[in-house]
């Protein structure tokens, strides 16, 4: 069913499609999820991997954003509220209750903090994931034991969610699939198609992997491309100003004694006016992050020595345990695509990060904007508004109840392998096959031989970095262990696609190239 071959064939057996939808993020794969289980004959199309882009550089929460409630932006934060109650249900293996808490350093915090987070609670009316509370200083600095603790007043303990970003898409990807969709990787889309009438009615395609070429026909064609999204503007209005401004944001991640209780921190105000989070996530600690606008954007964007500074200083205010460049396993940057500013004075923690439906006069259909948490109700409104546009015949949606690939009433979060979910037992039984398999990637790290063949049988993963960046997140969680790991990774994806020692060194070269801007110098 997640075979390439399979996949590619369905691509050259249908001739018209219902949709098209261009870029395999979060917003992508919603849109397509949404459009298949619909009854649209759909088909997504990612110029390299699914989340490859922004959508695997988050801070790894399902949150309401609790700064958005402070710049008094109720209808987002009860809309994401309600978001991140739908997918702990539908994706219970991925997304779990997180506990944060913030430490208050004067009386005027704690007072305030509190009844801002009651707030947050009320908003998040039945779909809730614990209420928030005061707590003394006393229990704060047991809670919490890595924190300095002159002035400290107390803490407003709160409640949010914390996931897997990537393996959420992957997850997303092979639900689409199992929904009747059509849902391709390293396939880059080059030209859009145009009838008599200038309307967009299809797309130019290239299999990256081939150079074979498609033309492919649609009703309605979906650029959900995040920051490229005015490429894909482009290639239907030359002419056409950038929409989009990319905001960089970077993550720092840390060995856990950094963090070494269950509960995440938030810094509510920091120099540059975000908010700080430091985040168990997998037995590690990811810190962040950073709001810098950059005037271009890249698949690999870099990390400015001023962000990591930022980060590290913000940090040792607040850990009585110093943190210095040297303790930083994994450095990864994201892009955020948000609107460009009017005028240079427009902040970008100013600008909305609600989503935004744009129809181009060619019928084009874009979606910006938005978050990994509200993935599903951007698909829901920019399909809604294709029907309206009559492009499609009226359907309802199904999403709310739709449970994603391997989710599972119960979690046993003790294993690393949880975030399977009901692919678990699969991957457990590549192993009773074959017990090679069973042997550890990296002496530091739980992962071990089968899940780097599971990612390339069941998964869609074709390269070192699919594997090791989005599958399983060695790259995000120590980018050394990543690099060194790299020859015995490529051997085992070579065999299973049958290719040639050629290609694994090209493989390992390729990887290497972008795992080295993970570590930090």
């Amino acid at each position: 069913m997640f075979k390439r071959e399979t996949l590619i064939n369905q691509l050259k057996a249908t001739k018209n499609w219902d949709v098209i939808v261009i870029g395999g993020g979060a917003t992508g794969l919603g849109v397509a999820l949404d459009c298949t289980t619909r009854g649209y004959k759909t088909l997504l199309l990612e110029q390299v991997d699914f989340a490859k882009g922004t959508s695997s550089r988050s801070t790894k929460l399902v949150h309401g954003g609790v700064r958005y409630l402070a710049q008094g932006n109720i209808d987002l934060v009860r809309e994401a509220l309600y978001e991140r109650g739908l997918m702990l249900k539908n994706a219970s293996h991925l997304v779990n209750d997180q506990s944060f808490i913030i430490p208050n350093y004067s009386y005027w915090d704690n007072l305030f903090y509190t009844i801002g987070l009651k707030v947050y609670d009320f908003l998040s009316g039945k779909l809730s994931f614990g209420k928030s509370l005061r707590i003394k200083k006393s229990e704060t600095i047991s809670r919490l034991s890595t924190l300095k603790i002159d002035n400290l007043k107390g803490g407003v303990v709160y409640h949010d969610g914390q996931f897997d970003d990537s393996r959420l898409a992957v997850n997303i990807a092979q639900t689409c699939i199992e929904n009747g969709a059509t849902v391709i990787n390293h396939c880059k889309v080059k030209n859009l198609l145009k009838n008599e009438k200038g309307i967009v009615n299809g797309v130019v395609a290239v299999d990256v992997e081939t150079n074979e070429e498609y033309a492919l026909n649609a009703k309605t064609v979906i650029n959900a491309t995040g920051v490229f999204t005015d490429e894909v503007l482009k290639m239907d209005d030359a002419a056409l100003k950038n929409t989009i401004r990319p905001s960089q944001g970077i993550h720092l991640v840390f060995d856990k004694s950094f963090l070494p209780g269950n509960d995440a921190i938030m810094i509510p105000k920091t120099d540059d006016g975000r908010v700080l989070f430091l985040v168990p996530w997998h037995d590690k600690v990811v810190v962040g992050t950073t709001d810098t606008l950059l005037d271009s954007h890249s698949l690999e964007p870099k990390p400015l020595d001023k962000e990591i500074d930022f980060i590290l200083n913000t940090a040792n205010r607040y850990l009585n345990k110093n943190v210095t460049k040297d303790d930083v396993l994994s450095i990864f940057a994201g892009l955020r695509p948000l609107a460009a500013p009017k005028d240079k004075s427009e902040k970008t923690k100013e600008i909305s990060r609600s989503h935004k439906i744009i129809v181009s006069e060619s019928e084009l259909v874009t979606i910006t904007g938005g978050k990994w948490t509200t993935y599903r109700r951007m698909a829901q409104d920019t399909v809604n508004k294709i029907i309206e546009l009559n492009k499609l015949p009226d359907a309802k949606c199904k999403t709310k109840q739709l449970l994603i690939h391997g989710a599972n009433g119960t979690v046993d979060r003790s294993n690393h392998m949880y975030i399977y979910g009901t692919d678990k037992v699969k991957v457990e039984q590549l192993i009773e096959e074959d017990a090679t398999l069973s042997e550890r990637l990296h002496p530091d790290l739980q992962f071990t031989k089968a899940e780097v063949v599971f990612a390339v049988r069941h998964e869609m993963a074709r390269t070192i970095e699919d594997v090791l960046a989005r599958r399983v997140r060695i790259l995000f969680l120590n980018a050394k262990a990543a690099i060194e790991i790299a020859p015995i990774v490529g051997e085992l994806i070579r065999k299973e696609l049958d290719q040639t020692t050629d290609w694994r060194s090209q493989q390992i070269s390729n990887f290497i190239k972008v795992a080295d801007q993970y570590v930090l110098k």
